[in-house]
């Protein structure tokens, strides 16, 4: 029981999502303690029996529930080390006239403002201590644009509070970086790739590497930030996108070029 308290401490927001349950399964894998902190606590209580952790019901949407849930976390679980914000939402392609406003206004709180109060929570109280680690999830989509205008603007500005956050609270010892993964294979993208909906082309088609990223790609990248091996980095965004983004022109000029022949062939 000693040994387990002496972990350093991580909360995973949107900890019961797909991506989240691999963030929580790898971080618990290289020596944290994990609290999966969600809305939804079924699926928070799922990964939290799977993995050794704990569950807290966060709503990211209300401030006062944020801060009462990072007070919480700690009065039950002790001081967190860090904190990865994987919570998000998703936007349907449609023209944007025909979007609601309603919509807009639900995606980028959730997004951007959602972000934000997370990370002021969490932050203040890491400062206190003089150490601390954030990793947020962003989006290939915050650097290119796609038919989902609010996701895509909520994601950008995700990336420029990271930053400010980054030299926000650097002298006080807490550190913030961002992962922007691409279109990650998980079971719905799977389905959707094989009936052709939402995707007029095969993801894979457009990546450098031919394949889509895994959720346990992504939760690497994650554990990789908020360990001590990367003490130096803050203010960073790492891709994990299976090279998305740098491929987006080469379609105009045949695609990305197939393997070379092989000597073992």
């Amino acid at each position: 029981m000693r040994s387990e308290i002496a972990k350093p401490l991580v909360v995973v927001t949107g900890g019961g999502g797909g991506i989240g349950r691999a963030i929580c399964e790898v971080v618990v894998e290289q020596g944290w303690r994990v609290v999966v902190a969600d809305v939804n606590e079924a699926a928070a209580r799922s990964v939290a029996e799977a993995c050794g952790g704990e569950v807290q019901l966060i709503d990211i949407l209300d401030k006062d529930n944020v801060e009462a849930a990072a007070s919480a976390i700690e009065a039950a679980h002790g001081p967190v080390r860090a904190v990865i914000h994987s919570a998000a939402t998703f936007q349907e392609l449609r023209p944007v006239e025909d979007m609601p406003i309603a919509d807009w206004d639900r995606i980028t709180q959730l997004v951007h403002r959602g972000t934000f109060l997370v990370q002021v929570a969490f932050a203040r109280r890491m400062a206190a201590r003089g150490r601390g680690a954030f990793v947020t999830l962003s989006s290939w989509n915050a650097y290119r644009s796609a038919r989902m205008h609010a996701y895509c603007t909520a994601k950008a500005a995700v990336n420029l509070l990271n930053e400010s956050m980054a030299a926000e609270w650097g002298r006080s010892g807490i550190r913030f970086n961002a992962v922007s993964p691409g279109v990650v294979m998980t079971e719905r993208v799977a389905e959707r790739i094989a009936t052709g909906q939402r995707y007029s082309i095969s993801p894979p088609e457009l990546t450098a590497l031919g394949r889509l990223v895994s959720a346990r790609e992504v939760a690497e990248a994650t554990a990789f930030l908020i360990s001590d091996k990367a003490s130096g980095i803050t203010g960073a965004n790492l891709a994990v996108d299976a090279g998305t983004m740098v491929t987006q022109a080469w379609s105009m000029f045949g695609g990305v070029p197939a393997a070379r022949p092989r000597e073992d062939a």
